[in-house]
């Protein structure tokens, strides 16, 4: 979701990404001789180089203060290995291309790998230092995102929006049905990563799709930039301090007062939907937001993420048939890994080292938080949704919430067998490469939450 894949700058929190897409995020700011903006797309590729030629320790000297302490050189090694086993082995890079984010200049060199295509993201500060590493899905051409057949697009209107204020408000977008309304409305909260208001992975925009198909049945959507991506560097930045409540849930609750406010929405009628990581926080989110009318869980985990992050490595390893000695030995040094968030203590909370991207205090949340035990005791109906295919969130967290739920009243489960993470039809066992085809949120999942929705009445 890295925030923890669905682990972000912490790990990345996407569980909803393949595990090489989680936001591997580092960042710092101090001074060094500049690097002049002709020279910016230079700078991001000559670091690229430096990681594929395996000069780990050059590519370390490039960094600022922050970074060095953050991502050594066996860090940074690790990090590139991770991204390789995953993503395969590392072919050319395909373009480059730089963008601006505040003080600081974003090189995203796009990068072909055997089994993916990925933009490795240096961000550089103002004095010419590395501030920033992150490796992310690449954005494919916009041709490629097409309506889904259930859209119908003349049926509804999309304008713009912010949540929340301050120093982390957000853009976002808000679909509405046409006409006065009142509608109901879904508040969509992402998975790990960096992600975008339309949840790109790859070549899918899963939150666009739920957003036209709702909205396209009479419901109101809102979607917004997650925070870990309108604020890559600050959030990372602040790595060592932030927790699920900084990544999520602070910014899910201001979209419920938002929605509060708009007119042609219903105020009693405001859902939330989580997908991945989003799920696991949905029942805190009811908590702070207790006027919401029910939650949408899709694909969230219940079991701790140490677990749900190996058995991502083993399934890799399974499909790949590697029983050789270095994919054992890579197996082994996740399991040390996790074995170093399995033993954390309190005293650890204010210690800024990063466990696979992540600092102490991120884990310690996670692990004091037991998302089915809240989800049990909130009074709202519960939609809980999962794919067969999901390798990422697996039916094993599907039965953690029939099992720890038990008989709680007003729980809706529905299991489809050919749906992925991203709840995209496929065939046979899911893979990283999956994620590069263009597909759509199926038309039946789509029917079930607005046909449930429909179902609440307040």
């Amino acid at each position: 979701m890295r925030f923890m894949k669905e682990l972000s700058a912490a790990t990345g929190r996407n569980i909803r990404t393949p595990f090489w897409a989680l936001f591997l995020a580092f960042v710092a700011a101090l001074v060094v001789l500049p690097v002049r903006a002709a020279d910016v797309v230079s700078a991001g590729q000559d670091f690229v180089n430096l990681l594929v030629k395996g000069d780990f320790a050059t590519a370390v000297t490039r960094y600022d203060d922050t970074m060095a302490t953050a991502l050594p050189e066996p860090k940074l090694r690790a990090a590139w290995d991770t991204v390789e086993s995953q993503a395969g082995d590392f072919q050319r890079q395909l373009r480059a291309r730089t963008e601006k984010d505040r003080e600081y200049d974003v090189v995203l060199v796009t990068c072909q790998f055997e089994k993916a295509v990925l933009d490795t993201k240096v961000v550089f500060d103002a004095n010419g230092k590395v501030a920033g590493l992150f490796f992310l899905p690449a954005t494919p051409p916009a041709e490629w995102f097409r309506p889904p057949p259930y859209a119908r697009t003349n049926s509804f209107r999309e304008t713009s929006v912010h949540v929340g204020s301050g120093r982390w408000i957000l853009p976002g977008t808000l679909t509405k049905p046409s006409g006065s309304g009142p509608w109901p409305a879904v508040v969509l909260v992402h998975g790990s990563g960096a992600l975008d208001r339309d949840e790109t992975v790859s070549a899918n925009k899963p939150f666009r799709d739920l957003a036209w198909g709702l909205a396209t049945k009479g419901v109101a959507v809102l979607r917004y930039e997650k925070r870990t991506k309108e604020y890559a560097v600050a959030m990372a930045a602040m790595a060592s301090k932030i927790v699920l409540k900084d990544e999520t849930i602070d910014d899910a609750v201001n979209a419920v007062e938002l929605l509060k406010k708009t007119e042609g929405i219903d105020p009693h009628r405001i859902f939330v939907l989580g997908h991945s990581l989003g799920g696991l926080a949905a029942p805190r989110i009811a908590e702070r937001a207790p006027d919401v009318a029910g939650l949408i869980i899709m694909a969230g985990p219940t079991r701790p993420m140490d677990v749900v992050i190996m058995d991502q490595f083993r399934y890799f390893a399974s499909l790949e048939g590697d029983n050789s000695r270095e994919g054992q030995d890579k197996l082994a040094d996740m399991e040390k890994q996790m074995s170093k968030v399995r033993n954390l203590t309190s005293a650890d909370a204010s210690s800024s080292e990063l466990i696979f991207g992540v600092a102490p205090v991120y884990w310690l949340d996670l692990r004091s938080y037991d998302q089915v035990a809240t989800a049990k005791k909130l009074k709202q109906p519960l939609l809980i949704l999962q794919g067969g295919r999901d390798y990422q969130v697996s039916a094993a967290d599907f039965d953690g919430w029939k099992k720890g739920l038990g008989a709680r009243r007003g729980v809706t489960y529905k299991f489809y067998p050919d749906l992925n993470h991203l709840f995209i039809t496929g065939n046979g066992k899911s893979r990283p490469a999956e994620y590069n085809r263009p597909g759509h949120v199926s038309e039946t999942v789509v029917d079930d939450i607005a046909e449930w929705i429909g179902t609440i009445k307040n």
